[in-house]
């Protein structure tokens, strides 16, 4: 008779060992390290969220806060490199209605959709008031360029990369991303210098950044004519 003899499995070598065990702590840890980020997350998004000041709601059906400086005010001085490839200052605005914009930038496509928009829209938004566009976000010139030549925009887009001037305009307050970067703010600036009209769309709870034009333009007159 013959006897079947039953196969040992076998044995791990202690480095096969040390090597499973070392990538099981590696994946718990990952898993820790990913869980204190959402946490953290999360924490942010609720400071930003119950500090935020309560919304104004517009005969149009939007909403925007209104920050500082506001209506009235001397709208702060600043040159900034662009799009284009020179500096611009506020001042060579003299003399003009111009719009600001405030936007957070490269990683927000509606908000450069909203430039697109504004400029399919020329003929309108000149209509209601505003000889030029300014908008300005917290990239690098070089990026903020490239991204206008693909969209094949032409408004200047102003790099603030240090927040100097966002700061002075306190756009950097109504963003989903805290105080980092900007909102979604529009100011009016009078030929005078003086802000006529301010609205910041980006805000808590609803974090918009986008706003049709039509809705826009109707929001800036009324508060002009207010």
């Amino acid at each position: 008779m013959s006897t079947t003899s039953k196969k040992r499995p076998p044995l791990r070598r202690p480095d096969a060992v040390n090597v499973t065990e070392r990538q099981a702590k590696r994946r718990r840890l990952t898993w820790i390290i990913s869980s204190a980020v959402a946490v953290v997350a999360l924490v942010v998004l609720y400071a930003v969220f119950s500090t935020s000041p309560a919304k104004n709601t517009s005969s149009s059906g939007t909403s925007y806060d209104v920050g500082s400086p506001g209506i009235g005010k001397t709208a702060p001085a600043f040159t900034l490199a662009a799009s284009t490839g020179k500096q611009v200052s506020l001042s060579d605005y003299r003399d003009k209605t111009v719009l600001l914009y405030f936007q957070e930038g490269l990683t927000c496509q509606p908000c450069w959709d909203q430039l697109t928009a504004l400029e399919k829209s020329a003929s309108t938004v000149k209509a209601a008031g505003v000889d030029d566009i300014v908008s300005i976000t917290t990239d690098p010139a070089d990026l903020i360029t490239r991204k206008t030549k693909d969209m094949s925009l032409t408004t200047p887009v102003l790099s603030d990369p240090v927040l100097n001037v966002s700061k002075e305009y306190g756009a950097n307050q109504y963003g989903m991303m805290g105080s980092s970067r900007d909102g979604h703010s529009f100011l009016l600036v009078g030929p005078d210098g003086t802000i006529r009209w301010r609205a910041d769309y980006g805000g808590a709870p609803d974090y918009t950044m986008y706003v049709a034009v039509d809705k826009l333009l109707a929001d800036l007159k009324a508060g002009v004519k207010s």
